[in-house]
């Protein structure tokens, strides 16, 4: 029976003993580059006048009143106040520049760095980068410890990563996972390609080093995805190739110049995929050309779908504004593009990102003359001067009935501005191209909604 019962545990002793084998160990790596991870904490001063400033108190209230409540300068509601903020960074060059978040700093008054050996050291501002939510800072010192780049654009699904931060204000803590995703796009956030892992990411986490099992930086713990305030699985991070390029401008410039195509662009969906004729639902279509853009000047026209940018593919249209915004503003590139079913190379030459965006366009006070398409079950109407002025040419929707427009999700007050390729420029164009529409085959719309133009498919069934 003894005998019988070796025979079984043995087998699961070496499978345990191989399974220990094949897990990462860390603790090399921890000791070797905790040192050039740095804990940042910040100061706001903010006059704050007590009662008065937050509920609006007069200026002639009684003094007695004015005891109680904290007048400017009397007890601790009244005077400067202070507000600390707490994140990571790390160091990238021994005479003390360090990259962090722009959130983790932004409209501080003053930035305390505090090393692995426990010195604080006040650091200088060099720049920040909103769009990027990345800053670059500087401390005066020499000789310190630093982190070793890797290259982020390798990293791989599944990979072992490791962060290391101040989770909750909790000096250098350490937190393993994988990388659950590459490129990932989140809101307002169209430049950066946002490295997903499980790694364990929470506040005070932010602005420090990814790692992986080189001991090699590889990503900036950036963001989040919670409903609680706490981690949940899913962590963001910048990659690394995209945060030296933005430190390295702003080192030499302080502020980041990044590449503009000039162009509205939206998902390609199946439905919209099948109305331009396309054998799989892939790449940016382009919804809306921006005047006087880099891409009115190479001549890209409203519909084109864009498969490739610069040799590279473009799955998602979320992928384009990654791969423009890290080119060099001047830099000439080829795009390869679907254009009525044919396939196009274009040359570009990448422009400079303005700041700002465009103004929304008007679409009110539309002309008294309508037409009604029973085709489409809805009726248009033509633009007013205003209108045209901000939109250009087209049809503006006033009624939506049953039927293919509002299955198709036309709502009152869209200009539709193209159909199946051809232009809509007033309502006799319109209604010349609703009567020779196919039957029971998708073809794109575009329009203008709030502004905003985009293209959605319609088939009339008949």
């Amino acid at each position: 029976m003894t005998q019988m019962i070796r025979m079984l545990v043995l087998p699961l002793l070496l499978l345990a003993s191989v399974a220990r084998a094949e897990l990462p160990d860390f603790r090399d790596l921890v000791k070797e580059t905790s040192p050039a991870v740095v804990n940042i904490s910040t100061v706001q001063h903010m006059q704050n006048n007590g009662f008065q400033q937050r509920y609006g108190l007069p200026e002639d209230v009684p003094e007695i009143f004015r005891h109680f409540f904290g007048a400017p300068g009397q007890g601790p509601r009244g005077g400067e106040q202070e507000r600390a903020s707490l994140g990571s960074g790390f160091i990238v060059s021994k005479d003390g520049y360090i990259l962090t978040n722009n959130h983790v700093i932004k409209d501080a008054d003053e930035i305390v760095v505090r090393l692995n050996d426990r010195r604080e050291l006040e650091a200088k501002l060099i720049g920040a980068d909103e769009s990027s939510d990345l800053a670059l800072l500087k401390v005066e010192a020499k000789n310190l410890p630093i982190v070793e780049l890797g290259d982020s654009d390798a990293l791989e699904v599944g990979e072992w990563v490791v962060a290391i931060g101040s989770p909750f204000g909790f000096d250098y803590s350490v937190t393993a996972g994988i990388v659950s995703a590459k490129g990932r796009s989140l809101p307002n956030e169209n430049y950066v390609p946002f490295i997903q892992t499980d790694v364990a990411i929470n506040p005070g986490n932010s602005g420090g080093p990814l790692f992986n099992l080189d001991g090699k930086v590889v990503g900036i713990n950036s963001q989040i995805y919670t409903r609680s305030g706490g981690f949940m699985g899913v962590s963001f991070a910048i990659p690394i190739n995209v945060a030296m390029d933005v430190a390295d401008q702003l080192k030499e410039k302080g502020k980041v110049s990044r590449g503009w195509l000039g162009v509205v662009i939206q998902e390609v969906s199946k439905d919209l995929a099948e109305s331009f004729g396309l054998e799989k639902a892939a790449g940016a279509l382009v919804a809306q050309i921006v005047p006087g853009s880099p891409a009115e000047a190479a001549g890209l026209k409203n519909g084109d779908i864009i498969t490739h940018f610069n040799g590279k593919s473009i799955y998602l249209s979320s992928d384009l504004p990654h791969q423009v915004g890290r080119v060099k503003p001047g830099s000439s590139v080829k795009l390869d593009v679907v254009r009525n079913g044919k396939r196009k190379k274009i040359n570009v030459t990448i422009g400079v990102l303005p700041d700002g965006d465009g103004a929304e366009l008007a679409l009110n006070n539309a002309s008294p003359k309508e037409s009604t398409s029973n085709r489409l079950g809805v009726v248009v109407s033509e633009l007013s001067d205003a209108q045209r002025k901000s939109v250009g040419d087209g049809v503006v929707v006033r009624d939506v009935k049953r039927g293919p427009a509002a299955f198709a999700g036309l709502v009152n007050g869209d200009v539709i501005t193209m159909i199946a390729g051809e232009p809509v420029r007033n309502m006799d164009d319109f209604n010349k191209v609703v009567a020779k529409l196919p039957a029971n085959r998708s073809v794109p719309m575009r329009i203008v909604r709030r502004g905003a133009a985009m293209f959605i498919p319609l088939r009339i069934t008949e």
